[in-house]
């Protein structure tokens, strides 16, 4: 377990290094991750290189016994380099190359750039490799999926479809291109797609750009990793990824780095009604579940958000301590906070660090000693786990596939992701995210939102899974495509109509509007027997299944909206429509009792309870994520009956942690 901070040398005068340092150790800061954006320090000019500046860095962090953790800075290209090599600057969908000046205006795949990077990874990586304090390496920067239009690029694409369809035939079928005269001829009349309205090009061919433009970022990550272990192979080697516009398939990203590692930054100004969700325990167990394993925060929040944007409020008071506890009560075992010191220069001045353009080591810096000071008495948890019986599958098929083509207003994919995995938090019930085409069988509980474009591979994993004994949940515009974005040609949800027990008679996609849901007995709390629908309504034929809830009103007032269904040895529980907060809750508490899983019960919204564990023993956590105290009555329910009654007063932003 180590808190850490991100440190810019190149940034500062030498005459604040050591003083920055030495404060760091009395902070308790025992990691830091340097030369992220440094090359035009490292290569002033080109085959130039300079690394003494970073030698000297090195060695302070190194004489206080602080790991440091360096960058390939290759997310930053000097000028010189584009000066002397424009064809390497990145070109964007009006087939225009991007402004330079900003960061990540390289081309990923241009063979120049490939071997200006091999350059310099070689040089860092061979004059650190001995350097015992030196522990790794993050790979560029907060990569996204390479969607650059170059001329290289555009080969790259092709040869990707070629490679998958083999013939031009085969792409026009798969493609159904007879809609719009969209037929090629040969390969070589295919380009990325240009032009502002990608909406109007055929889906089937956007879903192959996107999965190309993963798959290049992961290609590229793999060839920096190889270069370095090449040099250094008992490096430890990741990048940095975040929740960015053009998110590449994680999964294969991270597949042959030694962890994950994510850049978290929480809400400071939280909302006021219960319907916006904004807690952080999802995208953190979005991160543990790339790997199925603990991973490290490369930039924690330290203050006030703000640079491109208008600046976020101020951290509260116990922000700063509890987020970063949150991301280690879900599977996070070093956290490194951006920054230590606020810049005074550059587009990111005002992404506040944990000391400010004054100097002054105020409220965040001693809140951070007191962090700093919790985690380095958390030695009992080295070496512990997170382990769930729940899981909710993530597809990057389905993400690309809705951008493609909305199908309402205001629906979206990861809206119904994180509304699934706020429900059972708030039984304070663990949830892995996993990749969909992940191994089920660990599982009791399976969340697959919206397979909207379905396979053969993950049919037949849901049908075994619920066929096992697995509960299982589907929802509306599941079943909708096959794996080449076409349409299928069955009642809805097609491929999942025999294992849910249902077909959809039609549907309504009605965005935003809400109306009435009526519940089933069973899912009644405190005589609550209403809820609220919004988005989307699958109006559901079941006379063979079970109904949980019923539309109060529209053309379909009595229609199914909700269904259980009893398939092999478990249960398919089919949501034709979005729920509110409310009807989300009772489903999934009537989901976990029926499933046997253990759950708390008492928990007030926003507070959350996990645990960690090595098999022998186990550590909850308990942390109030709002702005009020709460005091409240929790117990521990599972099959062996209910825990005892415990009571429990939270500060806001608390976290308290125990050993059991």
């Amino acid at each position: 377990m180590k808190i850490g901070v991100d440190y810019y040398p190149e940034q500062w005068e030498r005459k604040y290094w050591r003083e920055d340092a030495d404060q760091m150790k009395e902070a308790g800061v025992r990691i830091v991750r340097m030369g992220e954006f440094a090359w035009s320090r490292l290569e002033p000019q080109e085959k130039q290189y300079s690394f003494e500046w970073l030698d000297e860095a090195v060695a302070i962090f190194a004489e206080r016994q602080i790991q440091i953790i360096l960058c390939t800075p290759t997310c930053t290209p000097p000028q010189w380099l584009f000066e002397k090599y424009p064809e390497v600057i990145q070109m964007d969908k009006t087939g225009r190359r991007v402004p330079i000046g900003i960061r990540g205006h390289r081309c990923l795949n241009h063979p120049l750039y490939r071997q200006k990077c091999k350059d310099i990874i070689t040089k860092l990586a061979t004059r650190y490799r001995d350097n015992a304090w030196v522990v790794g390496y993050q790979i560029d920067n907060e990569l996204e999926a390479n969607h650059c239009c170059c001329p290289v690029c555009e080969e790259k694409f092709r040869e990707f479809l070629q490679k998958k369809y083999g013939r031009i035939e085969n792409l026009n079928q798969a493609y159904g291109n007879t809609v719009w005269s969209g037929e090629y001829s040969s390969f070589s009349q295919i380009r990325p797609p240009f032009g502002e309205h990608p909406t109007w090009l055929n889906p089937s061919y956007m879903l192959d750009f996107h999965r190309y433009a993963s798959e290049s970022t992961a290609e590229y990550v793999a060839f920096q990793r190889e270069l370095i272990h090449a040099i250094d192979e008992k490096a430890l080697i990741t990048t940095n990824t975040w929740f960015c516009e053009n998110m590449p398939d994680c999964y294969e990203m991270f597949a042959d780095l030694d962890f994950v590692s994510y850049d978290n930054y929480p809400a400071t100004a939280l909302p006021t009604d219960e319907e916006t969700l904004y807690s952080h325990a999802f995208h953190l167990d979005f991160m543990r579940g790339i790997k199925q394993k603990n991973f490290w925060i490369m930039e924690q929040l330290s203050g006030n958000l703000g640079s491109w944007t208008p600046m976020s409020p101020a951290l509260q008071p116990g922000m700063l301590k509890g987020y970063s506890l949150q991301a280690i009560a879900h599977g996070a075992d070093t956290i490194l906070h951006f920054r230590w010191r606020t810049a005074v220069s550059g587009a990111e001045m005002f992404w506040h660090g944990i000391l400010d353009h004054s100097n002054v080591k105020g409220r965040r810096y001693r809140e951070f000693c007191e962090l700093c000071q919790t985690v380095n008495q958390l030695t009992d948890l080295e070496n512990t786990v997170i382990s769930n019986k729940v899981a909710i599958l993530y597809s990057s098929e389905q993400e690309y596939a809705f951008k493609i083509q909305p199908q309402v207003e205001g629906m979206h994919y990861f809206t119904q992701l994180k509304a699934y995995h706020d429900a059972f938090t708030c039984f304070g019930v663990g949830v892995d995210l996993i990749d969909w085409m992940s191994d089920l069988s660990i599982y009791d509980v399976v969340v697959a939102p919206t397979i909207f474009v379905t396979n053969h591979e993950i049919e037949h994993n849901l049908r075994q899974f619920v066929e096992n004994g697995g509960h299982l949940i589907l929802t509306n515009r599941s079943g909708v495509k096959d794996a080449n974005n076409l349409c299928i040609m069955a009642p809805l949800p097609t491929v999942f109509s025999d294992i849910a027990g249902i077909t959809v008679k039609e549907y309504d996609p009605i965005g935003p509007v809400r109306q009435r849901l009526r519940l089933a007995e069973e899912l009644s709390e405190n005589g609550k027997q209403t809820a609220e629908a919004s988005l989307w309504c699958d109006i559901i034929d079941a006379e063979d299944t079970k109904v949980l809830a019923r539309y109060g009103e529209n053309f379909y007032q009595g229609s199914a909206a909700i269904t259980q269904n009893q398939y092999g040895g478990g249960r398919v529980y089919y949501i034709g429509t979005v729920l509110n907060r409310r009807g989300m809750l009772a489903l999934i508490k009537y989901m976990i009792r029926e499933s046997g899983i253990e759950y708390v019960e008492g928990l007030p919204l926003g507070v959350e309870h996990t645990v960690r564990e090595n098999g022998k023993e186990k550590w909850t956590f308990l942390f109030n994520n709002t702005k009020e105290t709460q005091a409240f009555s929790w117990k521990v329910v599972s099959q062996k009956g209910a825990d005892e009654m415990h009571q429990e007063v939270l500060k806001p932003f608390e976290m308290r942690i125990w050993k059991e």
